[in-house]
């Protein structure tokens, strides 16, 4: 005989699955999300930026751009890669969600993630490329993973728990399998893929087929490629990130890197060892010798770019192709920005314009409108709650950002931020920035440096002085605008909860006060996902 069930019991089975049934059918209607995510992508090298330099044109990021909307100031928390993966995956900052730096922070995955969320409401959820959390993925139907930063060429990868080893550039393996998991998909479901490419990171390795891609073009300098620091601070002046004092043999390719086949070995010396040649014969010094640095680093970077705008290009054809172009919505963004060659430098991690601002391209058909630029303040720290509603699900009140589906529909909401705060932590590696925090307004940047051995502060004006060189914090011009600042820069601590001196413990982590050890070992446990840390 078939079970019976008490009356209360039978509606509360049938309330539980007639609700089950409304999520599915809501989800149903929902639109597709792909998240396009590079790592240490700057606006300097889109086209639809309109850099003054041109470094790249990149058709396929432009096309976004021309069929949606281009963000022009998408800030970032805390300028650096695992912390701002963790800040997109919880929609808090970095000291809430636990992940300060990549010296010795672990992600905690048992906490609050928008893809738990996104997938309890209906949504089939993938996460293919460059993680980068020391813990595997949480929330995911789907993981396809780098191990740590991962390999340019030929990379071992981590499927669903299990090792692997891929033949071919990274860029393009991640775009493989990108594209097959849309094809093998559970199609009664929306999904949300997360396609995070390795590329443009440190050591800038390009594919193969685009070494000599710009024809040994001479790329015009940034106006601050010799900055003097004139009047700056020790935190600014006294740091290990320069193209003159920095560079290794591997970021300039006066050796090829580990790893590649006999075949990509032929062709990567086919085209290095004549020009290392030239390059050895000149014996550079002094100005020379950086000016020769950033034309090799220019090469190498914005061959990598090229790569990403050709996934991209293949990606949107796919959409396509496929019928699925209507009812996605795509964004491409990164990690955050990155210095080509402005202030001297390479890298990120400081409050400075190229590095806190990250690009922010935005393509839904039939709600964004095409061809449109927004000028206010967003960020990264926005993305999970605007996927949720993307996703018609409910945003928690404990995250902190907010989401931008009014913008992307062209609202203007009168309450939206005039202000931001930002907070970076990692120090003394790998490249000696003091930590700080600020504030960020359309106009001025108040930032406190605090550790170990600075107490400072810079005041930035962008509108006398676009190229952030000079402080305007003892000038007493400035002084009414430095106390409003404060005053604004307490408010905001107040507001995302965090207080100074930042915690010595979160979720797990090593004890931290803004100084990680430098020799940190990488934390044992269950995560395969965790190798290479660094």
């Amino acid at each position: 005989m078939p079970p019976t069930f008490p009356p209360a019991m039978f509606r509360r089975f049938l309330l539980s699955s007639l609700l089950s049934l409304a999520g599915l059918s809501q989800a149903a209607n929902q639109p597709n999300i792909l998240f396009i995510f590079c790592d240490d992508l700057t606006t300097q090298a889109i086209s639809a930026y309109g850099d003054k330099r041109k470094l790249l044109q990149t058709p396929g990021m432009d096309r976004l751009a021309k069929e949606g909307i281009r963000f022009d100031r998408c800030l970032v928390t805390n300028s650096i890669c695992g912390p701002m993966r963790a800040v997109i995956q919880t929609g808090k900052y970095s000291h809430l969600n636990g992940f300060f730096n990549n010296s010795n922070s672990t992600f905690d995955s048992n906490q609050q993630t928008f893809p738990k969320l996104l997938q309890k409401g209906g949504y089939t959820n993938a996460v293919i490329g460059k993680w980068h959390l020391m813990t595997d993925p949480v929330g995911y139907d789907y993981w396809h993973v780098l191990p740590g930063q991962g390999a340019y060429y030929n990379p071992p990868m981590i499927d669903n728990g299990k090792p692997v080893k891929h033949s071919g550039y990274t860029t393009d393996i991640i775009t493989d399998l990108s594209l097959e998991w849309l094809k093998n998909r559970d199609k009664t479901k929306p999904f949300m893929l997360m396609m995070q490419h390795k590329a443009p990171h440190r050591e800038w390795e390009p594919p193969i087929r685009h070494l000599g891609h710009d024809n040994d073009r001479v790329y015009e300098e940034p106006e601050t490629l010799f900055d003097a620091f004139e009047g700056r601070t020790k935190a600014v002046s006294d740091h290990d990130m320069g193209i003159e004092r920095t560079m290794t043999d591997g970021d300039l390719k006066l050796k090829p890197p580990g790893g590649l086949t006999e075949d990509q070995l032929k062709y990567w010396n086919e085209y290095y060892e004549p020009r290392n040649a030239k390059y050895h014969a000149a014996n550079l010094t002094g100005k020379e010798l950086v000016k020769w640095r950033y034309q090799r680093y220019m090469h190498d970077y914005t061959a990598c770019v090229k790569a990403v705008d050709d996934s991209v290009q293949r990606t949107l054809d796919y959409l396509d192709k496929e019928g699925l172009a209507e009812n996605t919505i795509v964004i491409l963004s990164s990690d955050q920005g990155f210095y080509l060659g402005e202030h001297g430098w390479f890298d990120k991690r400081w409050i400075f314009e190229e590095s806190l601002r990250t690009p922010f391209l935005v393509r839904w058909p039939g709600v964004s409108k095409s061809g449109t630029s927004n000028g206010k303040i967003v960020s990264l720290l926005d993305l999970a709650q605007t996927f949720l509603d993307i996703g018609g699900q409910p945003q928690p009140a404990d995250m902190q950002g907010r989401s931008l589906v009014p913008l992307f529909k062209g609202e203007e909401p009168a309450d939206w931020r005039k202000s931001f705060y930002y907070h970076y932590y990692e120090y003394p590696v790998p490249h000696r920035v003091r930590p700080h925090y600020g504030v960020i307004t359309d106009r001025y940047k108040l930032v406190h440096y605090y550790k170990p051995d600075v107490d400072d502060w810079d005041l930035l004006d962008r509108e006398k002085d676009p190229l952030e060189t000079k402080n305007f914090y003892n000038d007493p011009a400035y002084a009414e605008t430095v106390k409003e600042l404060k005053v604004e820069l307490a408010r905001l601590q107040t507001e995302v909860k965090e207080t100074l001196p930042p915690p010595r413990k979160a979720h797990g982590n090593k004890a931290f006060d803004g100084e990680p050890e430098a020799s940190a070992p990488t934390k044992k446990g269950k995560g395969k996902a965790r190798a290479q840390a660094n």
